[in-house]
């Protein structure tokens, strides 16, 4: 998702647009994190490459902490306290809130999902492997809502071009990038999830027997492990043995538990930023 928050002809300057030299490390560092978040969102093929996207999100919002920390930061936040832009970066934070939230509900229920079919192939239980499939379908739906309310906050988030010196433009600038590419990771997070197609139409112990085959060559291809779980739940042509889809499954609620975990780092380091934010502004 490409978003430039500021298009006035002032920030067609880009890189120009910096707080003075010799400030702070974080200047610099914001910088460069940036450039690696929004260069992993190609890369995102896995659950690892997704929490290691997280982790590039949350050393993001650890520089902008530094950055809200300098004194001539906190000065322009406290004299543009009433202006529009604030309000919009507060509220966006919000919005930030929400979609972290939704998205760690979504990852959990995932993580459920797994375990509970791990515990039905234990059994060889088709009930519970019924169960899991309804449960899928259920949060796909859930997930199609969460992305369109993400692209409606994105379309909704333009700043307007500012009549502002360039320290106040650069600080904009910084909020709202991050805020781009952190609802871009919710965007790419809910999509990753979401590509397993499953059908519930089967019966009896054929679809047990149907998840135990797959196509090699979806191994051979690059899939991610939801992918990879479609092929288990629709291929049937050559058998695998559940001793080999066992450990794909265990791997799979493993990464997926990390996944969590980070989500949760991110959750909390939104509030830590959106906390700074206010207590400058109530100083």
């Amino acid at each position: 998702m490409a978003f430039s928050p500021l298009r006035s002809k002032a920030f067609n300057h880009g890189r120009s647009l910096s707080f003075p030299s010799k400030t702070h490390p974080s200047t610099s560092q914001f910088d460069e994190n940036l450039s690696i978040v929004r260069g992993s969102e190609a890369s995102c093929s896995s659950l690892s490459s997704m929490n290691n996207r997280l982790n590039g999100l949350k050393n993001l919002y650890t520089n902008v902490d530094a950055l809200l920390l300098l004194p001539n930061i906190q000065q322009i936040i406290s004299q543009e306290g009433q202006d529009k832009w604030v309000d919009q970066v507060l509220d966006g934070y919000i919005s930030l809130l929400d979609a972290c939230t939704t998205a760690k509900d979504l990852v959990s229920q995932t993580k459920h999902d797994v375990q509970e079919l791990l515990s039905a192939l234990r059994r060889k239980d088709v009930r519970g492997i019924h169960c899991y499939l309804n449960s899928r379908k259920k949060s796909k739906k859930m997930i199609q809502k969460s992305l369109k309310n993400l692209r409606s906050f994105t379309s909704k988030q333009n700043v307007l071009a500012l009549d502002k010196d360039k320290q106040t433009l650069a600080l904009v600038y910084m909020l709202k990038e991050a805020e781009s590419v952190t609802i871009s990771m919710f965007e790419s997070l809910l999509s990753f999830v979401t590509t397993t197609k499953v059908q519930s139409r089967q019966s009896g112990w054929s679809l047990v027997s149907k998840i135990m085959r797959t196509k090699k060559a979806s191994y051979e291809r690059d899939l991610n492990e939801f992918e990879k779980m479609d092929a288990f739940l629709q291929m049937s042509l050559e058998d695998v043995q559940v001793e080999e889809l066992m450990p794909h499954l265990k791997e799979m609620e493993s990464r997926i538990h990390n996944l969590e975990e980070e989500l949760e780092c991110l959750f909390r380091q939104l509030i830590k930023t959106r906390v700074f934010l206010l207590n400058i502004l109530n100083h």
